[in-house]
């Protein structure tokens, strides 16, 4: 098993920060990483909401770090450990300035960059940024086709319903030979989506029990990830046993 943070400060949720991360900042953040760093996690991450109307900001939150900008910053104060985004909105992007922001990351990390990406559920975030709501899903799908075409390519072609391109040059792009891609989603559809065009799946807000039932009915093929939540946020330090014991659920699932 692998173990993974949601960094904090980048994204905070009513509820669920800590006090401490109100005033902290970049400081902060690159201490927690390059420990995290140090001690053998896998991945930390960065989520991504450009403007969260404000009713909506009352229960998910308002505070959401750019993903490029922090995990540039945090590839320069860390040396091994994986750098996600958890997860990007792909209908808020052409393929191509994904496979540009995030390949220069994955340059300068060293090829560190896991793409986590996600069709997206805030219509009035789509509304604002002028890019359809509805039929995200097929955009989705084509999108994410279009990303594993260009992302460690120099000159990449995709033609399809949605993204038409080639004859572009992307400098730089990723060094790793295939950038894993996490999907996240809650449904059977965003599981399957994960198995046909993903290395992974990013599950949110389902008890385990729903989990082990729709992973248990899955072809997934070798190599896969699933990468699960503790559930709650956790403290190894000052509970270790509650830690260990929540982590080991999670394992069992």
């Amino acid at each position: 098993m692998k173990v993974g943070i949601v960094s904090p400060v980048v994204v905070q949720l009513p509820g669920v920060r800590s006090e401490w991360e109100r005033d902290a900042g970049v400081e902060e953040l690159g201490l927690i990483a390059g420990t995290a760093d140090r001690l053998g996690f896998h991945h930390l991450t960065c989520s991504e909401h450009t403007a969260v109307p404000e009713p909506i900001a009352e229960e998910r939150g308002g505070t959401y770090w750019d993903p490029a900008a922090t995990l540039g910053y945090l590839a320069a104060r860390t040396s091994r450990i994986r750098l996600a985004t958890q997860v990007l909105v792909l209908g808020y992007h052409h393929p191509l300035q994904i496979a540009k922001r995030y390949g220069t990351v994955d340059r300068i990390s060293g090829g560190r960059v896991v793409l986590g990406l996600g069709v997206g559920s805030l219509q009035e975030e789509f509304e604002l940024l002028g890019v359809p709501f509805e039929g995200r899903g097929a955009r989705a799908d084509e999108a994410l086709e279009a990303l594993r075409a260009s992302l460690s390519r120099r000159t990449p072609k995709f033609h399809g319903k949605f993204y038409d391109f080639e004859g572009f040059v992307v400098e730089p792009h990723a060094v790793q030979p295939r950038v894993p891609l996490w999907i996240g989603g809650r449904t059977p559809r965003s599981l399957r989506r994960a198995v046909a065009h993903g290395d992974g799946w990013v599950p949110f807000g389902l008890p385990l029990d729903r989990l082990a039932q729709m992973l248990g009915g899955a072809d997934l093929p070798d190599g896969f990830e699933v990468v699960l939540s503790a559930g709650k946020p956790l403290d190894p330090l000052g509970a270790p046993e509650a830690a260990v014991q929540a982590l080991s659920r999670v394992a069992q699932a």
